[in-house]
């Protein structure tokens, strides 16, 4: 079956770092694209950022755009969010995303604490 699972989250003061991971497994992994996700406490869920397939093609929220990076191993079956300068409004649980034909697939997120 599709598993998505996430990795990585954690605390870190404003200016800081973080890579979160999210390993797939149940699918063919280079075929579909893959979408980060987050939703902060009281807020609607928000797409961060997607990557095609192959890898050739990236889009990002505004709020993030020469912040945040995403990428993709397809040999590993993993996509990763590198995020740079973090600030306390990045705080959110992040959420590995991927549709399938017909199925929305989520993973159980890992939370994300941007806080001195």
């Amino acid at each position: 079956q599709v598993q998505l699972v996430e990795s990585g989250g954690g605390l870190v003061q404003p200016g800081g770092s973080l890579r979160l991971s999210c390993a797939a497994s149940g699918f063919i992994f280079s075929w579909y694209i893959m979408t980060w996700y987050r939703q902060a406490p009281g807020k609607e869920r928000e797409l961060v950022a997607s990557i095609s397939g192959v890898g050739n093609s990236r889009n990002y929220a505004d709020s993030v755009k020469g912040r945040f990076t995403i990428s993709r191993d397809n040999a590993k079956n993993t996509v990763y969010l590198q995020m740079n300068s973090l600030k306390p409004e990045d705080t959110a649980v992040y959420y590995c995303n991927t549709v399938l034909t017909r199925e929305t697939y989520w993973g159980q997120g890992t939370q994300v604490t941007v806080s001195s």
